[in-house]
């Protein structure tokens, strides 16, 4: 176990400084995506909406339908809770201490007194939820977008959110102890309890997007870049991510 351990932290350093070169040979706009593979993306698209439309979206429909919305809220309010490490950390980098803080406010109580986490406590009084990943502390340290990139079942991302999807996953500490105590399959059931959560929480707001633009790529692409922007900036408004 130990030395599966040392072996990810070993790699997990490699990545980040990957990361690094990554985005820092990447262009630095924000505001705007930088597209330089439309036609690839497009054709990753096509499929991504392929597999929503047959798969993902009638699975979260039928999730909606079939599980009570209190229920949901708490399992939402546990996948949340489950993330605290890479929020916490995430916040420390982005020099953020005050958040930091909260982050950790808010899991100690929804632990103890939400009843493990399903319980949202902490929002009740007012220290709410934020999502921190390490795409985002790149944008905080200076990295702009880089291309843009449309990942196979992943959906929208970029070379600076790509690079820190990886360094996310390679260092979740939960992923980490699973992985090393023979536990894959309760991280694989995690991974998939979150996507249809999440495709479940954007099936108003993609339906809306999709009906409603000339090009549905172009639309998806404008809202995640300006949705990522906010995020940096601390200004993002979650209810109304477009992204996957």
């Amino acid at each position: 176990m130990i030395s599966g351990l040392m072996k990810n932290t070993r790699l997990g350093l490699a990545l980040v400084f990957s990361a690094g070169l990554l985005t820092a040979c990447a262009s630095n706009e924000y505001g705007e995506a930088y597209d330089p593979i439309e036609p690839v993306n497009r054709a990753v698209f096509k499929f991504n909406d392929v597999v929503d439309t047959a798969v993902l979206e009638p699975v979260a429909k039928g999730y909606r339908a079939a599980v009570p919305q209190p229920a949901r809220t708490g399992v939402r309010n546990v996948l949340h809770n489950l993330k605290t490490p890479q929020i916490v950390a995430n916040d420390v980098l982005q020099g953020d201490i005050t958040a930091a803080g909260d982050t950790l406010t808010r899991f100690f109580a929804n632990t103890l007194f939400g009843l493990g986490g399903l319980v949202d406590v902490a929002g009740m009084e007012g220290v709410k939820y934020r999502e921190e990943d390490f795409g985002q502390t790149l944008g905080v340290w200076g990295a702009g977008h880089g291309p843009y990139l449309v990942l196979p079942l992943l959906g929208p991302s970029s070379v600076r959110d790509t690079a820190g999807l990886v360094v996310d996953t390679y260092s979740d500490p939960l992923r980490l102890w699973l992985d090393n105590t023979d536990r894959n399959g309760w991280y694989y059931g995690r991974v998939a309890v979150a996507s249809i959560d999440k495709r479940e929480d954007l099936l108003d707001v993609l339906s809306d997007i999709k009906k409603n633009s000339i090009d549905y790529y172009a639309a998806l692409r404008s809202s995640y870049i300006q949705h990522r922007d906010a995020q940096v900036k601390d200004e993002a408004d979650d209810k109304a991510l477009p992204e996957m």
